[in-house]
């Protein structure tokens, strides 16, 4: 069962209603291959260019060892490239008719089958964490609970950077390739994706919202409910919206 909470699109940019200059961790992450499917398309293989924020809290939960965790965050994503892998499914039947030995079920109709499964290529993930967590969540990248993977199990993912910012508000940034709720900015060639916000820990509600994102990276353009890493000069830099669970 999934849900779309009422105004989700509002919802994310009310997560930014308290705009004041705020310290946060800045991590960098970098996956060689990673694959999101589109949860709105069952029985194909379509998947998302960008990963979902669920997919984000996954990961860091995954660090700090913790069911769940409900903090802001913002982020900023990009693939280097794109493919379509051939990949060999083992689906279990649900009477128990063709059950699987060793991770492999016989292949007869309804069993071992081959599908194409596209995936991105060179993923760089960029995160901004605010606030108090800040520094736990330092912590925990350095010596991570469980392993960093991105979406799939067997997508691995790279830390290669973290720092220390400052983000303020803004009224105008470099969106480039951030993650912006609705109406967070007027880039005329941004797509709006659908995309969950939240799994709860059954796996039988999805929070989802509407967002923006760019597949070519925009410049400084007037921004909306965001921060911006605080600049050494005049410069316009990376635009953050800070998003809620």
């Amino acid at each position: 069962m999934s849900r779309v909470p009422p105004g989700g699109a509002a919802r994310a940019l009310r997560a930014v209603r308290d705009l004041r200059a705020l310290r946060a961790l800045r991590a960098r992450f970098y996956a060689p291959v990673a694959s999101f499917r589109d949860p709105l398309f069952p029985g194909i293989t379509r998947i998302l260019p960008v990963p979902p924020p669920s997919t984000v809290r996954g990961l860091l939960a995954a660090a700090t060892g913790a069911y769940t965790e409900p903090f802001v965050f913002g982020m900023a994503a990009w693939s280097e490239g794109h493919g379509i892998d051939t990949e060999t499914y083992h689906p279990i039947a649900a009477d128990g008719g063709n059950p699987a030995a060793g991770g492999r079920v016989r292949a007869v109709k309804g069993g071992t089958t081959a599908k194409d499964r596209p995936f991105l290529a060179g993923v760089h993930l960029t995160v901004w964490l605010p606030g108090p967590d800040a520094d736990r969540f330092a912590r925990a990248l350095r010596r991570p609970r469980h392993g960093l993977r991105l979406g799939r199990s067997q997508d691995l993912l790279h830390l290669t950077e973290l720092a220390h910012v400052v983000l303020e508000p803004a009224e105008r940034a470099v969106v480039g390739h951030a993650l912006a709720p609705a109406g967070g900015h007027d880039v005329p060639y941004a797509h709006t994706h659908r995309l969950a916000d939240t799994v709860s820990t059954d796996r039988l509600t999805t929070s989802w919202s509407q967002y923006l994102w760019c597949d070519d990276p925009a410049g400084p353009a007037p921004v909306r409910g965001a921060h911006r890493e605080a600049p050494t000069n005049n410069e316009d830099t990376q635009a953050v919206w800070l998003l809620t669970p």
